[in-house]
């Protein structure tokens, strides 16, 4: 198309070539001619691609011009770039500075002054913002809708963990050294030592070169390929019915943080909330006065846990466990106590987790035949720093089940089995309730905590009479539907049984996901009650082959006053007796407790009691008994012995 006007004549694009010709050069009949000669190709471009980039001037000779000297508002495009703030659309003009352009994505996708990399794949840090400095747009080879992917540098505060993308094989993983410890803003809380630990590890499992294999000593094949963490054919030939934690994660980063989510990052973990919410701005009055569909929570599907917070329970020496079970053997009555201790790394489960047990601390109860009630402990949080200072913590709770069978040698019943209960309806819910006390700090969830550690082992009566422990953790749903108040204990101790929705208490469907005797899955409903074993998740537990206990125990335990075993001067008196004039004779957890509830030591000398116990340094123990406290303590206990 041809367009006369006074002083210029416009010609249709075609390609990247731009023509200035004369109107004389339009003047003769052969001219017109000759521009369809010229640009014949001008005829076969569909009307939405014509424009008018060609410019006659009158007395001009006809000229080759640069493809950037004459674009106007009918070529600008739209470059797309992603960054962790997301994803900002830009209109640029081939003509303008690139630098203009990541300067406008850089502002509207908030990106905070510092160092800006430009990419044109996700994952990879790319060319740094000053290497574009003077170049146009059009240089680049750019699309309308290409997307360019920023990567920017930041300081990492205490509580907002920098997140670090790496494409390793197809997918994005995170990686642990370049993300620092979690610090839970709201409760102070820090991430394990074992979890710290356990993030850094990759967990692949190694496999031997199989007879299958047909490469030399350093080549690698389908057959001896390390394993992830997750495999299931690798944890069902080791008899592993529950994979561990941190694989869990790992398989879920795998799967969710890939190499298509770019630069962008999603927490792969987040508790389950079954409660209403009462502040929804649905435009509706709070409930019970409305309801949508945006406050309720969703249909609830109950099924088994297929992972574990803790992997395995270990009692330090089988000690501990024998004191404890002293109780009932003396009384017959059931009796409860906490668990001190720490968690190790488990090496027969991938990237697995173990509570070490060191001490059982006996809290005031009144213990009964058959059962036991728990009275107010005022003293809980002295006890929990003199474990913090020998480096412990809760790991648990204990308490027994335990009835003799009558035949006079040391037999009991045995009275939970697959056809009874494991864990009955009210310890499960007691259990989930002590879950959601102690709350597992991770830095995977968006919310900085994650379901718990805490585990409920119960002594109880074997198949063949003996006495075993037996340790259970709930499920995240069952801690949800604890904090969201659905579940309460039934009459019949192997089912849960479902509240009724009533005042705020708004509670949905709730489903179970079982296996019949077809072999297939199927849907049952939940209420009026449903089985405690959907809620429940197994634990190994044993005692070490060489153990190295923390502590002696020969100090009277707590709370045995109805036995006879007083904790007094007297008590103090003998446990220093021990030993041999060293430090050997203040290892015993009872004893410390007690000493610190006596008030004579200051607070820099139980401290130094404390590490005294837990480095075992002789210059540590000089010291102690070298203090006036101390001098005093031993004072008091020569007048009233």
């Amino acid at each position: 198309m041809i367009i006369r006007s006074k002083r210029t004549i416009f010609i249709n694009s075609f390609g990247n070539c731009f023509l200035y010709i004369p109107l004389a050069s339009l003047s003769n009949a052969a001219a017109p001619f000759s521009i369809m000669l010229t640009f014949w190709r001008l005829l076969a471009l569909p009307s939405h691609r014509l424009g008018c980039d060609m410019l006659l001037h009158q007395n001009q000779t006809p000229s080759l011009l640069s493809k950037t000297t004459l674009y106007n508002n009918a070529h600008k495009m739209i470059l797309r770039f992603r960054s962790k703030k997301g994803m900002v659309r830009v209109l640029v003009d081939p003509a303008q500075q690139f630098t203009e352009a990541l300067s406008e994505a850089a502002a509207k996708s908030e990106i905070p002054g510092g160092e800006i990399y430009v990419n044109n794949a996700p994952g990879e840090k790319g060319k740094h913002f000053s290497e574009f400095s003077g170049k146009l747009v059009a240089d680049l080879d750019l699309k309308n809708g290409d997307i360019l992917f920023l990567h920017y540098e930041e300081q990492i505060t205490p509580s907002e963990p920098k997140i670090a993308a790496q494409s390793v094989n197809g997918s994005v993983a995170i990686d642990a050294s370049e993300i620092a410890s979690i610090i839970v803003p709201s409760s102070g809380k820090q991430e394990l030592p074992i979890d710290q630990q356990l993030n850094k590890e990759e967990g692949m499992i190694s496999r031997p070169k199989l007879y299958m294999c047909r490469h030399g000593e350093k080549g690698m094949c389908e057959y001896c390929s390390p394993l992830p963490p997750w495999n299931r054919d690798y944890l069902d030939e080791h008899g592993i019915k529950h994979k561990s934690f941190h694989a869990h994660v790992k398989e879920l980063n795998e799967q969710q943080n890939t190499k298509n989510n770019g630069l962008s990052y999603i927490a792969p973990l987040k508790e389950p909330d079954y409660t209403i919410d009462l502040n929804c701005g649905g435009g509706h009055a709070p409930y019970p006065k409305g309801i949508c569909s945006k406050c309720q929570p969703a249909p609830i599907t109950l099924q088994q846990q297929k992972f574990r917070m803790v992997d395995h329970l270990e009692y330090a020496d089988h000690t501990i466990l024998n004191l404890f079970i002293d109780t009932w053997r003396q009384s017959g009555v059931q009796r409860y106590g906490v668990l001190y201790g720490r968690y190790e790394a488990y090496e027969k489960v991938p990237l697995g987790i173990k509570a070490v047990v060191e001490a059982i601390y006996e809290p005031p109860q009144a213990s009964e035949l058959d059962g036991v009630t728990l009275l107010p402990w005022e003293d809980e949080e002295l006890v929990d720093k003199v474990a913090l200072g020998l480096g412990l913590y809760k790991v648990g709770v204990v308490f027994t089940d335990l009835t003799d069978a009558k035949k006079g040698d040391g037999s009991v019943l045995c009275k939970r089995h697959k056809d009874s209960f494991f864990l009955s309806c009210i310890e499960a819910i007691m259990a989930a309730r002590n879950q959601v006390k102690y709350p597992n700090v991770t830095r995977w969830a968006a919310s900085q905590e994650y379901s718990s550690k805490f585990v409920t082992c119960v002594i109880t009566g074997g198949l063949e009479g003996e006495i075993e422990p037996r340790a259970y953790q709930v499920s995240a749903s069952a801690e949800a539907l604890v904090k969201a108040d659905d579940i309460s204990a039934s009459t019949h101790p192997n089912m849960i049984h479902i509240k009724e929705t009533s005042g705020t208490r708004y509670v949905p469907d709730v489903f179970y996901s079982k296996i019949n005797e077809y072999g297939l899955e199927v849907k049952e409903n939940a209420k009026p009650a449903f089985p405690v074993d959907f809620l429940l998740v197994t634990l190994l537990d044993s005692f070490p082959l060489n153990p190295q206990p923390m502590f002696m125990l020969k100090f009277p335990i707590e709370a045995r006053d109805f036995l006879g075993e007083l904790q007094n001067m007297r008590a103090v008196h003998t446990q220093l007796q021990l030993g041999q004039g060293d430090a050997s004779k203040l290892r015993d957890f009872h004893f410390l407790v007690y000493v610190a509830k006596m008030d004579i030591l200051s607070g820099d000398e139980i401290d130094l009691l404390l590490r005294c116990v837990r480095e075992g340094k002789t210059e540590d123990y000089v010291a102690l008994v070298e203090s006036g406290g101390w001098m005093t303590l031993l004072t008091i206990l020569d007048h009233s012995v």
